[in-house]
């Protein structure tokens, strides 16, 4: 059990803020390098960025495009087994095709799937009209997502990635929208299957469709997402792996060697950064109040958990601050907040609650705290 000692003075109402520093296993930490016109990796659950190179460059995208065209589906369509017919303007769009035919009846699900492992800019442009009435109505619920997630530096015009000036994204921007994705299961799903069939259709006999993301066969833990190549974007991959509790997106836009630069990124990763449980919802933070010879306890939690991606050099760098005012507080009030800093910069806060009531510690205005002790109780299972 660990203790951790700070001489205070305060007069209650109690204003209490107290810092700690967590100390962690050390991981080394290796240099990497890009030969991307754009890079960045990514941790999915953070967002903080591991590495990165002009990942804030605006740059054609080519394919890539599909992974926003996919969720932009899936969080705007609540049936997934429904059949549609396929809308004319998706008949022999140019580039990558699953041969979609005039008068075509398929489900939306089998439509993404053609979309996200064949790269079918048909399925793309049929998607698009289903969900968003024409590519043009389905390009701003694109953009306006994109802008819902966080993006700053992404324009979309159409949901395939054919090369067009107004449309654009960056490594980070996109490594971002990927994140988000990855949250959606059925996403998540498409984008780690190798291999899956179309049924045959009223225009069409089976569909056999491989994944061209050829990661998810040669890299432990990867988990997606999707390959793309115009003449004008370059070669560009959205890769994501997992290990150890620690997800990571990593994107190369304009990278002639997209798969082996992208696996030694991801590698590096997981070899770099530990992902580690800053803040635990199911461990106390634990007070003792000497007051006047009298003995309360106070038990505080938050309410989530919080993993963050450190290196070796950064272990010791973390602070904790404790930010809690008591004022007669009852069992689950909320009493304040943590903060936690990694060297000066923020990079959590979440509120702090009551396990129990402690009215009984607080009778009198004009006591003091001559001493206070924190511990963390952890399970000794």
């Amino acid at each position: 059990m660990k203790k951790l000692k700070f001489l205070l003075i305060l007069v209650i109402p109690i204003v209490l803020l107290s810092t700690i520093f967590v100390k962690m296993p050390f991981l080394c930490t290796n240099a990497i390098s890009s030969s991307a016109v754009g890079m960045c990796v990514l941790d999915k659950e953070s967002g903080r960025i591991l590495y990165s190179k002009n990942e804030n460059k605006q740059l054609p995208m080519a394919s890539t495009t599909k992974v926003v065209t996919a969720i932009t589906v899936l969080n705007n369509c609540n049936n997934l087994d429904a059949y549609i017919q396929v809308d004319d303007s998706a008949i022999g769009v140019e580039g990558t095709s699953i041969y979609l035919r005039k008068g075509e009846t398929i489900k939306v699900k089998d439509l993404l799937y053609g979309l996200m492992l064949r790269s079918g800019n048909d399925a793309a442009t049929a998607l698009a009209c289903h969900v968003g009435g024409s590519v043009n109505g389905f390009a701003q619920l694109m953009n306006d997502l994109a802008l819902k997630i966080g993006t700053k530096n992404s324009h979309f015009a159409n949901p395939h990635g054919l090369d067009n000036k107004e449309h654009y994204t960056t490594a980070y921007d996109l490594a971002l929208i990927t994140a988000y994705a990855l949250n959606n299961p059925i996403f998540k799903q498409i984008v780690s299957t190798k291999n899956y069939v179309i049924e045959a259709t009223n225009k069409s006999d089976k569909r056999y469709l491989t994944n061209k993301n050829k990661l998810l066969s040669t890299l432990e833990g990867c988990c997606g997402v999707k390959t793309g190549f115009t003449s004008k974007a370059g070669r560009c991959l959205v890769s994501a792996c997992e290990r150890d509790n620690l997800t990571t997106v990593c994107v190369v836009l304009n990278c002639g060697p997209m798969f082996e630069e992208s696996a030694d990124l991801l590698n590096a990763s997981f070899k770099d950064y530990e992902s580690v449980k800053l803040l635990d919802k199911n461990k106390q933070i634990y007070n003792e109040y000497i007051i006047n010879d009298n003995t309360g306890r106070l038990y505080l939690y938050s309410d989530e958990d919080f993993y963050y991606p450190l290196t070796d050099d950064e272990k010791d760098k973390i602070k904790i601050e404790y930010d809690v005012t008591l004022n007669d507080a009852k069992e689950g009030d909320e009493v304040g907040e943590i903060k936690i800093f990694l060297a000066e910069q923020l990079i959590k806060k979440a509120k702090l609650f009551t396990m129990n009531k402690i009215d009984k510690l607080i009778d009198s205005k004009t006591l003091q705290i001559n001493e206070l002790l924190w511990e963390e109780k952890v399970n000794e299972n």
